[in-house]
């Protein structure tokens, strides 16, 4: 049976009920398929249980169900939507709306259809703690802002080159050289509106079709769905929360073929907030020198969020490594600058020019004003300066706050994150568990689920991650929000026990 949600959603399905009002108007008749597009229409969706079967039409749907079944091209058909075409003489003519199976292979971000189901209940009167997005708390820094603010008082307001301007990619090549030992000219760095288009370009730029990319989970929900868009072919590398979700060299060497063309590494990790150690790149790299298709894009976007002893090291900086390390960072994280939208990718000019070229007839270049404060940015002072320091201190007290009191809680099982501002717990003691007034809880998703509707707390259920034994919780929140949570969701864990426990009663 369908597990109902409890939460008040009367004034969400009032917004729900207008934002599917195009769909309600079309003629029986001219409705191609079954979808159910409506972004509040899958929130709705999620938030209240409905079951695989009612919802594995929408493009939306945050369940696998029998969606994963279908092939790309059935999937394109299902998500076709009403159009109508009105002739001059007042008639009606289906159009066909059908989308490419490219696009209706992806599966939608669960962390971001989380994010906006949380932020409408809030929206609609809901007390929702939102734990869910990965975005710092913190506003940007002044200096920033003030640079930011002054391109656009002086006019700073037009196309710059596709690239980005030469001043912020010079200053991008000297924190390389003195943060990370990277040597770069300009022309080997490109700069793209947020780190996420970087590695989209980068994998259109190095994959062909049946080229397979490597990816160690838990990862960024992004990566596989990159690797479709490309015609090439994830392959996900499981790894252990007993091993701190650090990719082993075994485990790597052990997937690799004549196919596999790129190795995504991220570190500090998203969303386990693992981090490399040297000699874990080390190991690596002696795997992936064996292999002269194999390349390696290294996310770096959370470099600056660490907690000593922990250090970052870039993949690239390592030995032999340069020639085919095409290296990911930006400003989003460290800077808390996600709505500026600005990050970089740096790597060899034969790749670089690859990219460029597809950033030339999608977006071209980054924003003007984002660039001038990009400059600002890295001209804090090294790893951001003062301002960083500041940001990082508080996620460590806060990560420390959590880790404490997710350890004392019986069957939940913890790696220690040493950086990005991430717990990924595991949670799967409890499924097989019972709660009065809810029902049976058989994975990540309806514990997750459990949490909105008792604890009032959004988080993000690990499956969306690539491990469905895990929560993930974004610590990117006030410490009086993180206590207000946790103990929330402690009150609400009494009405449970480990399944394990539950089998011996």
């Amino acid at each position: 049976m369908p597990i109902r949600s409890r939460v008040d959603m009367t004034t969400l399905q009032s917004q729900i009920a207008r934002g599917i009002a195009v769909a309600s108007s079309c003629p029986s008749s001219s409705i191609i398929g079954r979808s159910k597009l409506s972004q509040g229409a899958h929130s709705q969706a999620w938030l209240s249980g409905n079951n695989t079967d009612q919802w594995h039409g929408s493009a939306f749907s945050l369940f696998a169900g029998p969606a994963r079944e279908q092939s790309s091209v059935q999937r394109s058909t299902t998500m076709t939507v009403c159009a109508t075409s009105n002739g001059v003489n007042g008639g009606s003519t289906p159009v066909d709306t059908t989308i490419s199976p490219r696009v209706a292979a992806l599966k939608p971000s669960k962390t971001m259809a989380i994010a906006d189901a949380a932020t409408a209940l809030v929206e609609s009167g809901v007390p929702v703690i939102r734990l869910a997005a990965g975005e710092p708390d913190f506003d940007t820094p002044k200096a920033i802002v003030e640079a930011g603010t002054k391109a656009i008082q002086e006019g700073f307001t037009r196309y710059t080159p596709n690239a980005g301007t030469l001043e912020l990619r010079k200053a991008i090549c000297h924190k390389l050289q003195e943060e990370n030992g990277l040597s770069y000219k300009p022309d080997e760095i490109l700069v793209s509106n947020g780190a996420k288009q970087s590695i989209m370009q980068a994998v259109l730029a190095v994959c062909s079709p049946g080229d397979e990319v490597i990816v160690p989970a838990p990862f960024w929900v992004s990566y596989p769905e990159m690797a479709r868009l490309a015609d090439a072919t994830p392959v996900i590398v499981q790894t252990k929360v007993s091993e701190n979700f650090i990719l082993k060299p075994e485990a790597l060497s052990a997937v690799l073929t004549e196919k596999s063309r790129v190795l995504i590494l991220c570190s500090p990790s998203n969303p386990t907030g693992s981090v490399y150690t040297l000699e874990d790149l080390q190991a690596i790299a002696a795997i992936v020198a064996k292999h002269p298709r194999l390349l390696v894009i290294s996310d770096e976007i959370y470099e600056h969020i660490m907690y000593t002893p922990a250090t970052h090291h870039s993949f690239a900086a390592l030995p032999g490594m340069w020639e085919r390390t095409l290296t990911v960072n930006g400003f989003s994280k460290c800077f808390a600058m996600t709505g500026w939208r600005l990050g970089y990718l740096a790597a060899p000019k034969h790749f670089l020019v690859a990219c460029n070229r597809i950033q030339s007839q999608s977006t071209s270049g980054a924003s003007s004003i984002s660039q001038k404060a990009g400059v600002a940015a890295l001209a804090l002072g090294k790893a951001g300066g003062e301002d960083v320091v500041t940001m990082v201190k508080a996620f460590r007290e806060r990560r420390d706050f959590l880790v404490q009191r997710l350890q004392a809680m019986d069957g939940v099982v913890l790696a220690v994150p040493q950086g990005a501002f991430y717990l990924f717990p595991d949670f799967s003691a409890y499924f097989g568990s019972h709660a009065d007034g809810f029902g049976f809880i058989s994975d990540a998703e309806t514990l997750c689920r459990f949490f909105l509707e008792k604890a009032k707390v959004a988080l993000v259920p690990g499956d969306a991650f690539g491990n469905g034994g895990c929560i993930r919780i974004s610590y990117a929140a006030s410490m009086e929000e993180l206590k207000t949570a946790i103990e929330s969701i402690e009150s609400v864990m009494a009405l449970l026990k480990p399944a394990s426990a539950a089998s011996l009663a």
